[in-house]
């Protein structure tokens, strides 16, 4: 919201009536005084270091200075959108993201790699050597053209031979001074106008460049509105596996015994005995089959031990004999691990229910900041994603942390799957969990 009551909008504060009496013309007068003022001296900065590279023409030189122009944008542009404040009191976001890893290198190679730090570094350009002679000279015309003509209003304190006021006038007559001080506020409110269009414009342009655009910031609310909805999946889902695990699986452990118990004291061979017995039978199953349920909704070996451990528990559930070979730095972000233990669960089941497979096997590494997992067995092949396998289900589960599955399953086989996530490893230090976390897993099967 702008001071002045237009809720941060120069452009229709200049038709509406009681412009003049507020204080908007000053603050686009100081804005773009400010905006000229550090567009010229990045200028000279700029034609400085040039002509320090073009002397030097040293690879050692040249090389560090090139590198550090490309960031010359970014506190620049950091400055412009504060400086926007000035003109309407609306803050001007920043459309940078925030490293995952501190330090300088990690920021470093996330500024190169960003779009808007190139745009950043063209609107510096721009503002060194377009827009700050447009700036000084709009702002310098509205303040010295009245500001010249109300040097002569001194006249009318003194006797009118006294001619030379300010090095400025030549005046004989205070009637000539009163008609030039008037001249001088007329000119003040009339060049009022086109200095806070020029500030609005240029204010415009600084949020068009600098600031997210819409469809950017559009795509970056949709990322991080996932993100959330990842969270809360991830949180509901361990919600219902510990009120499962908590709640319905013990007391169906206390009815098991509990009829444990009853057919100890019913007769032996008794209709009673019998009904009981099928009872315990029935009960003894429910269990195991919400075990096998609290296990797919989100196992506890994957909450506690990571995804080498909850990868291996898979295979040893899998009817084929599953190799499972981990190296990771560490734990990954709970939604990662998540979808990584789901892609391997989903495959491992299409390879029990479709391949044929004797054998299968299961990869995962983490390089460059990617989590890779490939599962691969000896069946017949053709999996294919449009024929009912569960494979659309499982890239629209990787998609969901920024991941990509790609699936190579020629006729006659062999099948590989690859799943690869982004992330960052969390927990102690990498160097201290590279020796805890290599897992290699074979299951005892003859």
């Amino acid at each position: 919201m702008g001071t002045d009551g237009y809720g941060g909008a120069p452009w229709q504060a200049l038709a509406r009536p009681g412009f003049l009496r507020g204080g908007l013309p000053w603050r686009a007068a100081g804005y773009l005084l400010a905006s000229g003022t550090a567009g010229l001296l990045l200028c000279a900065g700029l034609l400085l270091a040039g002509t320090v590279a073009g002397a030097l023409a040293v690879l050692l030189v040249g090389l560090p200075l090139l590198l550090g122009l490309g960031l010359v944008g970014v506190p620049f542009a950091a400055w412009e959108r504060r400086l926007v404040r000035l003109l309407d009191g609306t803050p001007v976001p920043g459309p940078h993201q925030v490293p995952a890893r501190p330090g300088l290198p990690a920021w470093l190679r996330l500024r190169y790699r960003e779009r808007a730090t190139w745009r950043e570094l063209g609107f510096a350009a721009l503002a060194a050597f377009v827009l700050w002679p447009i700036d000084l000279t709009v702002a310098g015309c509205a303040i010295a053209v009245p500001g010249y003509l109300l040097a002569a209003l001194p006249l009318l304190l003194l006797d009118g031979e006294q001619v030379n006021v300010l090095k400025l006038w030549q005046v004989h007559s205070p009637y000539v001074a009163a008609a030039l001080g008037v001249a001088g506020v007329l000119a003040a409110a009339l060049l009022a106008y086109p200095l806070t269009a020029v500030a609005a414009g240029r204010a415009a342009l600084v949020r068009a460049v600098l600031a997210p655009g819409g469809q950017e910031a559009r795509i970056g609310e949709l990322v991080r509105s996932r993100a959330r909805l990842v969270d809360a999946f991830e949180a509901e889902r361990r919600r219902i596996e510990r009120d499962l695990h908590d709640g319905a699986q013990q007391r169906l452990v206390a009815l098991a015994m509990t009829l444990g118990l009853a057919r100890l004291d019913a007769p032996p061979g008794s209709p009673l005995a019998d009904r009981l017995a099928q009872a315990h039978r029935e009960a003894g199953d429910v269990l195991a089959e919400l075990r096998e349920l609290i296990n797919g909704i989100h196992p506890q070996v994957l909450t506690d031990r990571g995804l080498p451990d909850a990868c291996a528990d898979a295979a040893d559930r899998s009817p084929v004999p599953v190799d499972v070979t981990f190296a990771l730095p560490g734990r990954l972000p709970a939604a990662v691990e998540s979808a990584g233990w789901f892609a391997v669960t989903e495959a491992l089941a299409n390879v029990t229910k479709h391949s044929g497979a004797r054998s299968a096997r299961v990869d995962g590494r983490y390089a460059d900041g990617l989590l890779t997992v490939e599962v691969s067995d000896d069946g017949r092949g053709g999996a294919d994603p449009a024929g009912g396998t569960g494979l659309t289900g499982l890239a629209d589960r990787v998609s969901v942390v920024d991941g990509t599955l790609t699936v190579s399953s020629p006729p006659g086989g062999p099948t590989l799957l690859r799943v690869e996530i982004p992330c960052t490893p969390i927990g102690p230090r990498a160097e201290d969990l590279t020796r805890t976390s290599d897992l290699t897993h074979t299951p005892d099967r003859p």
